[in-house]
């Protein structure tokens, strides 16, 4: 899909710069400014408008958006006037001829129905509008009418036509772009959501359990487990943000750790080795609490001897423009073609779908070449390497700037 969008767009704006150019050089020469041909200034000139009219689309076609793009979209075709409409209002109308709204709406019907591009003559009482024509290119997305680009001019023009419905067209593109980002956003969403159901059912009932125990034999450790359990399910179901930073998901798994140990003893030990110049680093939410959760689930929990111990150690360094950050156990380790089949969620066992979630949601923000690298064999434990960019735009913590 993302090809097929890249060559739509490579395929269209060259077409759209030799209209604008054709269009503009009839209608008034330009000054060059040394910075070449007329075909090759036109480009130029072409190319810089629709990479500022793109972001906005992006977001999706509402009031907001349109008017942040229309006027780069209106000197794209170098019209007296344009608006952008969706399929019950018009959200903006840049430049000549406002009064024309209504009537402009009424004879998009047809357009929004069929999909079809049309040009028709506006009626105007007016003597001095300079709005007499409307060239109508609907918005299309996986074969939905989502709105239109109306140009209006003094007069029918042919190039117009051609040059409105090239430009709808790329608005198209952007616009489809707007619903994959949107549904990977909800995608990343749904995860976190079975995430948090995969977690809670059973660190819930383990950590109440346990915290049960202490209640009448040592009633000040049941009271600070309870508010280890507090912040750490506060910190779980926060609702804001997708991205958290790394000190802030290190503090959570402390809190975690502090359950666990109440309930295993001295049967479980953790070092941690945290540089502090990487604490500040943005990464997915709730990304390397399960990793230690599967520490545990395979370091202790799995190993067959109920009086075994288990180390688990944290690290995370610096790496030059990454955070590099090991989670490493000495438990049962696990079959690594086994370990395969969770990742590519053809099996799923106890503990696979946090695994299989994070290399998901990694792979999704950073790239395929962040995904999860892990080393396992049977009875060998696990260590699992997670490589974080530290300078990724979009990723961002919650309540914090953007690290552009």
């Amino acid at each position: 899909m993302s090809g097929f969008l890249a060559g739509l767009c490579v395929a269209v704006l060259p077409v759209l710069a030799a209209g604008v150019w054709l269009g503009r050089r009839t209608a008034r020469p330009q000054s060059l400014g040394g910075l070449g041909t007329p075909v090759e200034h036109a480009t130029f000139e072409t190319l810089h408008t629709a990479s500022l009219a793109a972001p906005p689309l992006r977001a999706g076609l509402t009031e907001e958006t349109a008017r942040k793009s229309a006027r780069k979209l209106r000197s794209l075709l170098g019209t007296d006037a344009l608006c952008l409409t969706d399929r019950e209002q018009v959200l903006v109308w840049d430049g000549d001829g406002d009064h024309h709204r209504t009537e402009i709406m009424e004879r998009l019907a047809d357009a929004l129905d069929t999909g079809r591009g049309e040009a028709f003559r506006l009626t105007c009482d007016l003597l001095d509008c300079s709005v007499r024509w409307a060239v109508v290119a609907p918005f299309t997305v996986d074969d939905r009418v989502h709105g239109a680009l109306v140009a209006c001019a003094p007069r029918e023009s042919a190039v117009l036509v051609r040059a409105a419905g090239e430009v709808a067209r790329w608005v198209s593109v952007q616009l489809e772009l707007a619903d994959l980002d949107q549904s990977r956003t909800r995608l990343i969403e749904a995860e976190i959501r079975a995430l948090r159901a995969q977690i809670s059912p059973h660190f819930i009932f383990n950590s109440l359990a346990v915290i049960a125990s202490f209640v009448r034999t040592d009633p000040e450790r049941a009271r600070e487990l309870l508010l280890e359990f507090a912040d750490f399910t506060r910190y779980s179901f926060r609702r804001h943000g997708d991205f958290t930073t790394l000190a802030d998901e290190l503090h959570a798994i402390d809190h975690y750790l502090a359950l666990v140990r109440a309930r295993f003893g001295d049967r479980l030990s953790v070092t941690l080795q945290i540089a502090p110049e990487v604490l500040p680093v943005a990464l997915p939410f709730l990304c390397l609490q399960p990793l230690v959760e599967n520490a545990v689930k395979h370091g202790l929990e799995g190993k067959a001897v109920s009086s075994g111990k288990c180390h688990i150690r944290i690290t995370a360094q610096d790496a030059g423009a990454e955070a590099l950050v090991v989670i490493e156990d000495d438990g049962a380790g696990m079959d690594p073609g086994l370990l395969s089949r969770i990742l590519a969620r053809e099996v799923s066992p106890s503990g696979g779908i946090g695994l299989s979630n994070v290399d998901d949601r990694l792979r999704q923000v950073y790239g395929d070449d962040y995904g999860l690298v892990i080393e396992t064999a049977t009875g060998a434990g696990m260590k699992i390497t997670v490589r974080i960019p530290k300078y990724q735009p979009g990723v961002h913590s919650a309540g914090r700037l953007t690290r552009e």
